[in-house]
């Protein structure tokens, strides 16, 4: 073989050899590099998943505990309104009794002011029945004393009407 020939001829052993080593190669690679990079890369891929699966659980998990501080909000707006309109209609349920009472007071006090006025008003009536009964006991002895005319008359119903007068001042 020529130097030509032997650079492009192919020679069965060194072929075999090769295709040998080359088997043998791929083998060792494959025992030793290809397996523990697979088994790193599933790994990895693992953690990766359960990493999305936890994701997933935790958003999961923050989605029900933001419905249940929703519906607690909402229960406890719900218990202020009550609370509320309970507060307002006692508050009313009061106003109505104080103003009620109030009025009872007022009437009361009315009625007091009224019986006072009447008793006064006797009183006063019965202190002018006196000051006429005494007026006219002295006109009754002045006429008795004397005989009447026409003109003593006038001038002791005059009098009279002067110590009325007087009696009022």
């Amino acid at each position: 073989m020529t130097g030509f020939e032997q650079i492009i001829g192919i020679n069965p052993w060194t072929a075999l050899w090769t295709f040998c080593n080359m088997i043998i190669t791929f083998l060792i690679l494959k025992k030793f590099l290809f397996k523990p990079v697979k088994k790193m890369i599933d790994d990895r891929q693992k953690e990766i998943d359960d990493m999305y699966s936890d994701a997933e659980h935790s958003k999961a998990e923050a989605a029900k505990l933001q419905a249940d501080y929703e519906a607690h909000l909402s229960s406890a707006r719900a218990e202020r309104d009550e609370i509320m309109a309970d507060a307002v209609s006692r508050a009313r349920k009061r106003e109505q009794e104080i103003i009620a009472d109030a009025k009872k007071d007022a009437a009361a006090i009315m009625t007091k002011a009224e019986a006072d006025i009447a008793q006064e008003r006797r009183k006063a009536l019965n202190e002018v029945k006196n000051e006429i009964t005494s007026i006219s006991v002295s006109i009754a002895e002045t006429v008795v004393e004397r005989e009447i005319s026409e003109a003593d008359h006038e001038r002791l119903v005059m009098d009279f009407i002067g110590k009325l007068g007087e009696s009022d001042d």
